[in-house]
């Protein structure tokens, strides 16, 4: 298992909710948790992973979401089984959409 730390700057999620959470823990899956994080206005992303090495991708990946979104002041956390770059970027869209709706 390896742990990555990710700190993105980006605007603010307007009328930010509960927090909310998608995707299951399995084989080629993950599970996404986004909270509010007032402390500062960065986005900061915590990976748990079971594929070691792919740092690059995962910050790949990552940033191109935050700049996409508005997700500052966001504490997303990531419980991955070796999913692709397509099934990370579905399950943050789906993770933040009901963030922002209030669906926890």
């Amino acid at each position: 298992m390896e742990t990555l730390e990710f700190s993105f700057a980006s605007q603010p999620l307007p009328g930010a909710g509960p927090p909310a959470i998608r995707g299951v823990v399995g084989s080629g899956n993950l599970e996404v948790l986004i909270v509010a994080a007032p402390k500062d206005a960065a986005c900061h992303v915590t990976v748990h992973t079971s594929a070691r090495g792919f740092r690059d991708i995962w910050h790949a990946v990552l940033e191109a979401f935050a700049t996409r979104h508005p997700v500052g002041q966001l504490d997303v956390t990531i419980n991955d089984m070796g999913a692709t770059p397509a099934v990370v970027t579905l399950r943050l869209e789906q993770t933040l959409a009901a963030f922002a709706e209030g669906s926890p």
